[in-house]
C-alpha cells in the first residue's frame, strides 16, 4: 500500500476479492464468478478495431487472480450506447480476441448475457477459463435493473465481482439489480483503488487540500464544488466556466461563453468558500481570440479586460505561475477538468502547464487524483501519466464519489 494512505482510509467499509479469498480459502477454485468490467472501449469507424484498450488492461489484475485461483470466469460489460436493442457495431467480440491476446489463453464468446446459451457456455467452463458474455445493454433490462433480466444474468454465478468503477454511479442490473442473487460481492483490483484514492481525498485527506476545478459549465460541477469547500483549504477554478463567475463579480466577459442562469450560483459559491475560509482561486488573465478556431487570432489580456467580442480560450501565464506556486503548498489534489481548449494547441499551455504542476506535486511527496474525464485526456497527452499518484477511470463516478455520495454499485458490495 503507498505510504501517505492513513490506515482509515482504505476500502474497510467493503469486502475486497483478496479478502474474500484470506476469509474463504479455495472459495474461487470452480466457483462461477460474474465479473462486472469496463470495456466501453472506442473502437474504430472504419474496421471496429479497438483503438485504446487501456480499460482492458486495467482489469488484467483482477481477471488474472480470479483465473489463477481456479474460478470459472464470466465476464460481462457493455458498449456504447445500444439502447436496448442489438447492435453489430457494439459487440463484444473485439475485446474477447484483446483479451485472449493480452492474458496468453483463450476467452471464449458468447452472443447473450443471459439464456440457454449462457447456461451451456458456464457449464462446459473448466477452472481457470473466462467466456465473454455480449453486450448487457443490448437488453433494455440492463439500464432499467429490471429485476427479472438480473435474475437471468446472476443465473450461473455465486460469486460477483464488481471491476467496473466507471459504471458504479449507476444503478444497473449488471452494476446493481444482481447482487441480492449472489452468496458473495465484492470489490475487484481496480475498484479497491479507486475507492482507496477517492474515499481518502473526500474522508481523510493529507492537508493541505486543493482541489482543481475546469470544463465549459459551472451548471455541471455545482454539486462537486460546494461539496470541496467543505473539505478543500484551496479551490482553483478553470475552464470556460470562470466566465460565469466573472459576471457574477460584475466584469465583462467579451463574447465569452456564460451560463446565464447560473450568476447567482457562482456567486453563491463565492461567498461559501469566503465563509469557511477556503482560499478560492479564479484567473488573473486569460488567453482571448477572436473566433473559436485553432488558427484564431490570440492574446493574453487582464481577466478584467476582456475586449468586446473576443472569448477566453485559456488561462493566462501570470496565472499559472500563481496557481503553481499555491499548488506546490499541497499535499493532496484532485483535478476535474480542463483549464481551457487544449485540443488548440495555442490554447493548452494552461491545461498542461498545470499538469506539469501537479507531476511535480508528486514528485515531492504529495499525492494527486486526476477525476476522469478531460482532464484524463490531458494527463495522457501531455505523457505524465505515470507522475501522478492516481488517475480515475471514471468520470461520472470520480465526480460524484467526491460529491460524497454513495455509488449504488459500490453500495451494493459485501461490507468487509
Amino acid at each position: 500500500m503507498p505510504r501517505w494512505f492513513h490506515s482509515s482510509s482504505c476500502v474497510a467499509y467493503k469486502k475486497t476479492i483478496e479478502q474474500l479469498t484470506k476469509q474463504h480459502p479455495g472459495v474461487l477454485q470452480n466457483a462461477h464468478v460474474l465479473l462486472r468490467v469496463d470495456f466501453n472501449v472506442p473502437l474504430s469507424k472504419k474496421d471496429g478495431s479497438i483503438t485504446d484498450d487501456t480499460r482492458i488492461r486495467e482489469a488484467l489484475p483482477t481477471i488474472n487472480f480470479l483465473l489463477k485461483h481456479g474460478a470459472k470466469l464470466m465476464l460481462a460489460s457493455h458498449c456504447g450506447r445500444p439502447k436496448g436493442q442489438v447492435n453489430e457495431a457494439m459487440r463484444m467480440a473485439p475485446m474477447a480476441f484483446r483479451l485472449s491476446e493480452l492474458i496468453g489463453q483463450s476467452v471464449k464468446i458468447v452472443d447473450d448475457c443471459v439464456g440457454e446459451k449462457v447456461d451451456s457456455a458456464a457449464s462446459s467452463l473448466r477452472a481457470g477459463e473466462a467466456v465473454m458474455l455480449e453486450n448487457v445493454r443490448f437488453y433494455k433490462g440492463e439500464e432499467k435493473n429490471d429485476p427479472e433480466f438480473a435474475k437471468m444474468l446472476a443465473k450461473n454465478s455465486t460469486i460477483y465481482v464488481n471491476d467496473a468503477f466507471g459504471t458504479a454511479h449507476r444503478a444497473h442490473a449488471s452494476t446493481e439489480g444482481v447482487t441480492p442473487f449472489m452468496k458473495h460481492k465484492v470489490a475487484g483490483f481496480l475498484m479497491e483503488k479507486e475507492l482507496k484514492f477517492l474515499k481518502s481525498a473526500v474522508s481523510n485527506p493529507v492537508k493541505p487540500f486543493a482541489a482543481i476545478v475546469g470544463g465549459a459549465k459551472v451548471s455541471t460541477k455545482i454539486p462537486v464544488i460546494e461539496s470541496l469547500i467543505e473539505k478543500c483549504d484551496k479551490i482553483f477554478i478553470g475552464g470556460g466556466m470562470i466566465f460565469t463567475f466573472y459576471r457574477a463579480m460584475g466584469l465583462s466577459v467579451g463574447g465569452s461563453m456564460v451560463e446565464e442562469d447560473f450568476i447567482p450560483m457562482a456567486k453563491d459559491l463565492m461567498q461559501k468558500a469566503e465563509a469557511k475560509g477556503v482560499k478560492f482561486f479564479l484567473p488573473e488573465d486569460v488567453v482571448v481570440a477572436d473566433e473559436f478556431k485553432a488558427d484564431a487570432n490570440a492574446k493574453t489580456v487582464s481577466a478584467k479586460e476582456i475586449p468586446e467580442g473576443w472569448m477566453g480560450l485559456d488561462i493566462g501565464p501570470a496565472t499559472l505561475d500563481k496557481f503553481g506556486e499555491e499548488l506546490k503548498q499541497c499535499k493532496t489534489v484532485v483535478w476535474n477538468g480542463p483549464m481551457g481548449v487544449f485540443e488548440f494547441d495555442q490554447f493548452s499551455k494552461g491545461t498542461f502547464g498545470v499538469a506539469n504542476v501537479l507531476a511535480e506535486v508528486t514528485d515531492a511527496g504529495g499525492i494527486t487524483i486526476i477525476g476522469g474525464g478531460d482532464s484524463v485526456a490531458a494527463v495522457h497527452k501531455a505523457n505524465l501519466s505515470s507522475r501522478m499518484s492516481h488517475i480515475s477511470t471514471g468520470g461520472g463516478a470520480s465526480l460524484e464519489m467526491l460529491e460524497g455520495k454513495d455509488l449504488p454499485g459500490v453500495a451494493a458490495l459485501d461490507d468487509a
